[in-house]
């Protein structure tokens, strides 16, 4: 028998149909999805380096907790604004893992992956733009020199200043720092594919945003202090080169040795491994696919 002709995709990580509208929603001009993704990765960035620029730059640096919340709240109400036009994909990695699945269109990659960088960037330069006075005030209190290094280090609390807009880690494992940021990736897009599949225990299309914020949550309390947990390519490369920009120069490639390529590459592993186990060892034992989020193949 021929297969039917298959329904057009939503390239999402939520459901194709709402709740409050039993219209099916197809997907949209690549246009509007890329301005949906640049801003919603703008609004990330925004609002989660601000929650990290909130507890280093007013002594309350010790407060994981301001970090963590912060940055799940940026999750949310970032995929809230974005997930009925682009999916509220806002990560290089969630698109490529969805692509694996061939739920997300090969030829849209690159273009999202440019649009999170672009709106990550923008959402690091808005930051800074709100806490110059801040930044300069923190670097006198503690006499750092913007983009100094000491031992391959940039120097100073939070990477001289440089830790409110990207990530450094803890330690100087190569490998363990690796396998952190891809095991949170992976652990993201298990959770993510957890809370917005129909077939499962989804809560509904209107409460998903906050779940997979949750999820950021708890990723962030319970494994994202050895690197900061960028589990997110655009998030952390974006602001990096805004920090380069705006005064610490090459430091923030080539601190804590060349660190910089680990929050690109393995969460990009990361999240296929994740999303995988999940099709793997959860979706195929769930009923039928008449619901499954995204559409099935029939």
């Amino acid at each position: 028998m021929a297969k039917r002709a298959l329904e057009p995709r939503q390239p999402a990580l939520v459901p194709a149909a709402s709740e409050c509208d039993n219209r099916v929603m197809t997907r949209p001009p690549l246009a509007h999805a890329l301005v949906a993704e640049f801003l919603g990765t703008a609004l990330l960035v925004l609002l989660g380096d601000g929650a990290v620029a909130t507890a280093i730059l007013f002594d309350k640096a010790g407060d994981w907790m301001v970090i963590t919340t912060g940055w799940a709240l940026a999750v949310t109400i970032s995929v809230y604004l974005t997930a009925r036009v682009s999916g509220g994909h806002l990560n290089p990695a969630v698109t490529l893992a969805l692509a694996s699945r061939r739920d997300f269109p090969f030829a849209w990659v690159i273009p999202y992956i440019l649009a999170q960088v672009a709106g990550a960037m923008v959402g690091g330069f808005v930051v800074y733009a709100d806490y110059m006075g801040a930044i300069e005030k923190f670097e006198a209190d503690r006499v750092i020199t913007r983009g100094a290094m000491e031992m391959g280090k940039l120097a100073g609390t939070a990477a001289g200043g440089a830790g409110i807009f990207t990530t450094f880690p803890a330690h100087d494992s190569v490998w363990g720092n690796f396998f952190s940021e891809a095991l949170g990736t992976a652990i993201l897009l298990l959770g993510v594919r957890a809370v917005t599949d129909r077939r499962n225990c989804s809560p509904g299309h209107g409460f998903e945003p906050v779940l997979v914020g949750a999820v950021v949550w708890a990723i962030g309390l319970c494994l994202g202090l050895p690197t900061g947990y960028a589990i997110n390519p655009a998030r952390d490369f974006g602001p990096r080169v805004v920090a380069c920009i705006c005064g610490w120069g090459d430091s923030v490639f080539r601190s804590h040795n060349y660190y910089f390529w680990i929050p690109i590459v393995a969460p990009m592993i990361g999240g296929v491994l994740g999303i995988w186990t999940y099709d793997r060892l959860i979706a195929v034992s769930l009923p039928g696919n008449e619901t499954a989020d995204p559409p099935a193949e029939v």
